[in-house]
């Protein structure tokens, strides 16, 4: 499968941006800039998110996403390359480099853990699914229809973020929700067990976030035995968004 992706950057090593659930590659625009003066960037949109395809729920586990980012960066010339993601895009990379290591160098994971998470997102799914896009005029309307069920603003405002204005006139979903709430077990279970990527990985931490718990370190060292954490205070899980500029300093030490 070929998916939506952007070139930037500058350098002689690859670096490839996978964004999270919901997302797409704006989301990680502010640290590819200051990223692309040391590496050439391919920022990639994951299948049914951004101007990629909207394919069926088949293509949505963690291994079928991995198989395709690769394809996507294997038809770029890219032989082999730095990998980041974020939230689903980090356990769509860390999938990826469990199954074909051979195409990573280093690993960043941006507040996520290789591990089985709970259902998180049902209100979010719910919210946008009643979302009425017949009658809306802009996205500020779409925002005060989202606001009972989605009540953080910046978490309305990133999937707001989503929406379109077509050639009809009509606002219409980027993302194929229908095919996410449906493929949304995939995205919550742990990438694959029995695996081992001995390469460098960082995981990035929010502070203020629990997505990656120190009970978590057992399935992170057995599929990840040379990881390491950082933790940047004052974050949550768009941590990459919060603070770009530390975010970016700590993946240069890292990489370069």
């Amino acid at each position: 499968m070929s998916l939506n992706s952007e070139l930037s950057g500058r350098g002689e090593q690859w670096l490839v941006l996978l964004h999270g659930l919901f997302g797409s590659i704006d989301n990680l625009g502010a640290i590819a800039r200051p990223l692309g003066e040391h590496f050439k960037i391919l920022s990639i949109d994951l299948p049914n998110h951004g101007r990629s395809p909207w394919v069926g729920p088949e293509a949505m586990s963690l291994a079928a996403m991995a198989a395709a980012v690769a394809e996507t960066a294997v038809a770029q010339g890219i032989e082999r390359a730095h990998w980041l993601g974020h939230s689903l895009g980090g356990k769509v990379a860390m999938e990826l480099a469990l199954s074909r290591p051979e195409l990573v160098d280093k690993l960043i994971v941006a507040d996520i853990a290789p591990v089985s998470y709970p259902r998180r997102h049902d209100a979010i799914f719910a919210g946008l699914g009643s979302l009425d896009l017949d009658s809306i005029k802009s996205r500020k309307q779409a925002g005060q229809q989202l606001q009972a069920s989605i009540q953080i603003p910046a978490v309305r405002q990133f999937l707001l973020k989503n929406l379109y204005r077509g050639d009809d006139g009509r606002y219409h979903w980027r993302p194929n929700l229908k095919v996410l709430e449906q493929s949304y077990p995939e995205f919550i279970a742990a990438p694959r067990a029995g695996a081992q990527f001995d390469g460098p990985v960082l995981f990035l931490k929010g502070d203020e976030s629990d997505y990656i718990l120190a009970e978590y370190r057992p399935q992170v060292v057995s599929r990840f035995p040379n990881a390491a954490l950082k933790v940047i205070q004052g974050t949550g899980h768009w941590l990459h968004a919060e603070k770009p500029a530390v975010f970016t300093r700590l993946c240069e030490k890292f990489l370069i």
